[in-house]
């Protein structure tokens, strides 16, 4: 199916390591990208992660109204992953990776990683292979309503480099915490990467060995 065909059709889909359904409109669609349009907020889907989908019968959309606008603050002309990753940068989102989600600011994009500041966790090496959604929220929104003067965005004060695996090549010997802790094997020392392997040490003195494809995301303790 061409994907100027879903364009105004409710939908519900599943996307790899996303624990719930997505539903809602198609609004807009590229060649990677796909943004649907439900519960009032604007969903950016990277296509490859899309595994089931099904139109959804009418009886099942009886809030359908018209076709919604596409998002004034983001840019749809020629719309496209990356196009939407630079065009959400500064805006307070929501991201989902691995079946969680933060909530932040991209910070800086870099060839296939990004920089998403949390205020949970600080600055995040986030993989865009790995990003499930992201929902940019209107302007002015604050993370957890907090006051501006409570929210300094501070960068990281590592250097960035243009890949992730050099990014981690470069966190070598620093107490990392892969996959935002989510298996506690996945974080402790990152001793070593070679031919795209990590070696990492944990709390107990033990080795544990990860493909670089498999890091989701990276953010220091």
């Amino acid at each position: 199916m061409k994907l100027a065909a879903m364009l105004g059709k409710n939908i519900e889909f599943e996307l790899s390591g996303c624990r719930l359904l997505i539903q809602g409109e198609v609004i807009d669609a590229g060649e990677d990208i796909m943004v649907v349009y439900g519960n009032q907020r604007y969903i950016y889907v990277p296509l490859h992660h899309l595994q089931t989908m099904r139109f959804m019968k009418s009886e099942e959309n009886s809030n359908h109204m018209d076709m919604p606008a596409p998002d004034p603050e983001m840019d749809h002309d020629n719309i496209s992953y990356r196009k939407v990753l630079m065009n959400a940068r500064g805006k307070f989102s929501e991201i989902s990776i691995g079946g969680r989600t933060l909530h932040g600011y991209i910070t800086s994009i870099m060839n296939d990683y990004f920089i998403f500041y949390s205020p949970l966790h600080q600055s995040v090496y986030v993989s865009i292979h790995h990003l499930k959604y992201i929902i940019p929220s209107p302007a002015n929104s604050r993370p957890y309503a907090m006051d501006y003067q409570h929210f300094p965005i501070q960068p990281s004060s590592i250097s960035l480099s243009r890949t992730l695996d050099q990014q981690l090549q470069k966190m070598t010997g620093e107490l990392v915490i892969l996959n935002l802790g989510y298996k506690p094997e996945q974080t402790g020392l990152l001793k070593s990467i070679s031919n795209r392997m990590l070696e990492v040490i944990d709390a107990e003195g033990s080795a544990r060995f990860m493909h670089t494809s498999h890091v989701q995301t990276l953010h220091l303790p």
